[in-house]
């Protein structure tokens, strides 16, 4: 088998003879073998393999770890309190570590762009992996202009003079410039940026660490004050919307949902395989690192902001109710400022803008990747799969960029533009968290028909790179959790007295959607469902990545 490269160049000569006679070409093979492969080539990712694993392992906690960690989290806290909050965030890893492990088997073994968009179209139904690929892509496509308008709110900590129209533009040249000349670049920025929020957290969790034990302006050792009810009435576990053991458990259940949209990593990860380096090698090394990411950032990170301060913090409310922009919302600036350190703040809100930065960076590269798959499996026009001579799917970045001029509908001088921003916010999470959920969801179920796949082929997971631990539970497990989490979402609006039309829409609006497109594709194209006994497993893609790993290590 030849590479990619040198397939298309043998295509390429052979165009170029297609005027000779067969018998004057026959040291081109046979004609059967010329056609198929042509086909391989027009079928084969055209993206170039430049991404390290030190760029995968970042690109993994870049995607991760956003400005809810940081900020977002302490409105869940004031409705839970701070054990509810640590054990709604330690339960929803143990269900995207799940996840984990369904993607690092598959993807580990089939390194291709936009796997798990692929994967339910192979594993399940085309159907399924058209929806699938519209719902991930409009996800994150979706997410850049957003992101792009809360960097200028992060902003705002400092100043509000800077002009949002400068702010937007300079974001979207800057993401231009490392989303086409080359997925290096991407790799490089993502890289350092991504170094910034391990940096944060990290810096947080010490934080918290000495000032509890004493290491403060007021030398108080504080510890875990924040969690004694005889020192914060109803600690650990706040009551939420209702009295007495009903509203504890809401307060925990809005935690969890807080936890759903907070914790992510490993489709990010996933997203990378068609332009990993050796992916056999680098991927199951970063997928590995998932279990290492959840604990340390989300674990920890959920137990730090119960403990630096109380859940019913007049600050903290304040901040909350009028949308102090940036780090003014963090519970950590929070504690800084009664603590009395000065610095500090502005430190947080620094490496805070360049989270949103970067959380914006990994959405264009995702999303664009996405529409890079959907084209090379003919769901959309097939211009979307055209690429650069260094690897990069021009025209799939140009369409994910145009959703980044939707931030330009954010410009405006007036000093409300904070409040309306937060309040659309609020509402936006509950859409793009039931999309996750259920992209989680369909990743699961993919597995499952994977697992069941091989074992109806008699193909041992032993053979395998990679194999994930505690299968087939963990998809089962995964799929269960996550689904049903997609519903819960947008509870409160069927409570009596709490019905909000526009909540219920943003809440549920994606789980009606997705069925429509699944059976528009479904009758239209009659596809079929795959049969596990005839399945096949990207066989062709397959036989590039041996030949190219086989390549490097000759």
């Amino acid at each position: 088998m030849d590479s990619p490269d040198r397939l298309e160049e043998r295509a390429s000569n052979n165009d170029n003879d297609a005027t000779s006679l067969p018998s004057e070409r026959k040291d081109a093979g046979s004609t059967t073998e010329m056609v198929e492969e042509v086909e391989l080539v027009q079928s084969t990712d055209r993206t170039k393999r430049t991404l390290k694993n030190r760029h995968i392992q970042l690109i993994g906690i870049g995607g991760t770890i956003g400005t809810s960690l940081f900020v977002q989290i302490g409105a869940a806290m004031t409705k839970g309190g701070p054990a509810n909050l640590f054990i709604a965030f330690t339960l929803w890893c143990t269900v995207v570590l799940a996840v984990n492990n369904c993607l690092s088997e598959m993807v580990t073994w089939i390194p291709v762009s936009s796997p798990f968009v692929r994967f339910a179209e192979h594993f399940v139904d085309p159907a399924l992996g058209f929806c699938t690929g519209i719902n991930f892509f409009v996800f994150n496509a979706i997410l850049i202009p957003f992101e792009m308008v809360a960097f200028n709110v992060v902003l705002h900590f400092w100043t509000d003079k800077i002009p949002v129209a400068a702010v937007i533009c300079a974001i979207l040249v800057i993401y231009t410039f490392l989303s086409i000349f080359a997925v290096s670049y991407y790799g490089e920025s993502e890289f350092w940026l991504a170094l910034g929020k391990v940096i944060l957290i990290v810096g947080l969790i010490i934080f918290t660490f000495i000032t509890m034990v004493g290491g403060n302006p007021l030398h108080d050792a504080y510890g875990f004050r924040n969690w004694n009810p005889s020192n914060v009435a109803g600690a650990p576990f706040a009551e939420y919307l209702y009295s007495g053991d009903l509203g504890r458990f809401l307060g925990f259940l809005a935690c969890l949902i807080q936890a759903t949209f907070t914790v992510a990593g490993p489709e990010y990860v996933a997203m990378t395989a068609g332009e990993a380096y050796l992916p056999r090698t680098t991927l199951p090394i970063a997928f590995n690192g998932t279990f290492f990411r959840l604990a340390a950032f989300f674990v920890l990170g959920s137990l730090c902001v119960g403990i630096v301060v109380p859940y019913n913090d007049p600050n903290l409310l304040h901040a909350i109710s009028a949308a102090q922009p940036g780090a003014g919302s963090s519970p950590y600036v929070i504690a800084m400022a009664r603590m009395g350190i000065p610095v500090l703040p502005h430190l947080v809100n620094a490496l805070i803008l360049t989270a949103v930065f970067s959380a914006g960076n990994s959405f264009v590269f995702c999303s664009s990747r996405t529409l890079y798959g959907l084209a090379l499996e003919d769901k959309v026009p097939r211009v979307f799969a055209r690429c650069t001579a260094s690897g990069v799917p021009i025209y799939s970045v140009g369409a994910t960029l145009t959703f980044a001029l939707l931030a330009f509908l954010q410009v405006s001088n007036n000093s409300a533009v904070v409040l309306q921003w937060q309040a659309i916010w609020r509402r936006f999470v509950n859409l793009v968290t039931a999309s996750a959920l259920l992209n989680y969801a369909i990743i699961a179920f993919a597995y499952i028909r994977f697992y069941n796949a091989l074992k109806a082929q008699g193909i041992s997971r032993d053979t395998l790179p990679h194999k994930g631990f505690w299968q087939p539970f963990c998809g089962y497990y995964a799929f269960t959790a996550t689904f049903v989490m997609a519903f819960v979402g947008g509870y409160t609006v069927f409570l009596p007295g709490h019905w909000d039309t526009t909540s219920f829409i943003f809440s549920y609006a994606i789980i009606g959607v997705l069925p429509i497109l699944f059976l528009y594709w479904k009758i239209r194209y009659r596809s079929s469902w795959q049969k596990l006994e005839t399945m096949t497993f990207f066989d062709k893609e397959r036989q590039i990545v041996d030949q190219y790993e086989a390549d490097i290590d000759s």
